[in-house]
């Protein structure tokens, strides 16, 4: 049956990976995102949405899903973030995310049966060097997403994808030649970084009823760095 999902993002990366899932499935995509005319090509009429300075949004009647997908990669030592650096990753992974979430929450109120869907990073939960910013932004978004999924149940469910290193735009920087993408690749159990189309078809089972027992959850989608040793 086809669903009315709310996009925040979804112009590049996993996020146009998502839609383009989502509109294969016969769903209907409502977006946001700091660039509209990016999906023009995917016949998407967006909103404008900036998660650093987020403004009002309009919603249908009903929304039976939400994926928020703004993130950022702010790697640095410690003793060189600013605070300006933790206000920024706070700003575009939390901040942006509860803007966003409360201007839809009356109409995943009205599905009745709806799925919310938040992104994280496997440096939560493996402590890594240089990440000190992000993973405490995504550590908050990680404890938003349990808060609310036990306020909100039983009619919205709300699950986290924290992915490892991801073969996206926002990850360019680090994959921008073979043998980045090869040592990368080694880091992880399965000898591989993630790819879109991956993260993307786990975003559309969180959407539907085939996931309909899960709430609460954080996804660790990262190659087994999270919780596996090969050595």
């Amino acid at each position: 049956m086809s669903k009315h999902i709310a996009i925040i993002g979804g112009t590049s990366g996993i996020g146009r990976a998502t839609v383009a899932q989502l509109q294969a499935d016969g769903h209907v995509v409502h977006a946001a995102c700091r660039s509209p005319e990016k999906l023009a090509d995917l016949d998407i009429v967006a909103q404008p949405f900036d998660a650093a300075a987020p403004g009002p949004l309009t919603w249908p009647e009903r929304l039976d899903g939400f994926v928020y997908f703004p993130g950022s990669i702010s790697l640095k030592p410690f003793h060189r973030l600013t605070p300006e650096d933790f206000q920024r990753d706070l700003q575009v992974n939390l901040f942006g995310a509860i803007a966003a979430l409360q201007s839809a929450l009356p109409a995943l109120k009205a599905s009745g049966n709806a799925s919310v869907v938040l992104f994280s990073t496997v440096a939560v939960a493996q402590g890594m060097p240089m990440h000190a910013s992000i993973a405490a932004a995504k550590g908050a978004v990680e404890a938003l997403a349990r808060s609310l999924a036990a306020e909100w149940a039983p009619t919205i469910r709300v699950n986290v994808i924290a992915p490892s290193l991801t073969d996206t735009p926002l990850a360019g920087a680090l994959l921008n030649s073979d043998l980045k993408k090869e040592a990368a690749g080694k880091r992880h159990p399965l000898q591989q970084v993630g790819r879109s189309e991956d993260m993307a078809a786990l975003v559309a089972h969180l959407l539907s009823g085939s996931s309909r027992f899960m709430t609460g959850q954080v996804l660790h989608v990262d190659g087994g760095l999270s919780a596996v040793r090969t050595f």
